[in-house]
């Protein structure tokens, strides 16, 4: 049994307002499904935009990804990371933190993102 499986869409999806809709659709799903509780799905796109951000926020970026990916994780690994890490919730905001110090230059010079063809 996996713990994460990614879902990536080269082909689809590239509108973020679309992608969002998806996600709900898929959220939904799981309750449908029963699955609420069993899995977890996080997103990730390369135009991500966390409500109240502009566009250009760096933090932004800690969800940006080549392409738009939904990350499906069983709630029981989670919960085990959680154990592991007892202040697992504060890993997000030390994300936000280094992208700021990071900085749009620092970060265009990691040269992340998709491959040039």
């Amino acid at each position: 049994m996996r713990d994460t499986t990614l879902l990536i869409a080269p082909d689809c999806l590239a509108d973020f307002l679309d992608f969002n809709d998806f996600l709900a659709d898929a959220d939904q799903a799981l309750v449908d499904m029963e699955l609420d509780g069993v899995l977890q799905i996080a997103s990730l796109h390369p135009h991500y935009q966390f409500a109240g951000t502009s566009v250009d926020d760096i933090t932004n970026f800690t969800n940006r990804s080549p392409y738009p990916t939904l990350h499906l994780l069983r709630e029981d690994s989670i919960d085990r990371a959680v154990a592991a890490f007892p202040d697992a919730e504060a890993i997000f905001g030390v994300n936000m933190q280094t992208m700021e110090q990071l900085g749009a230059e620092g970060w265009a010079a990691l040269s992340v993102g998709r491959s040039q063809k």
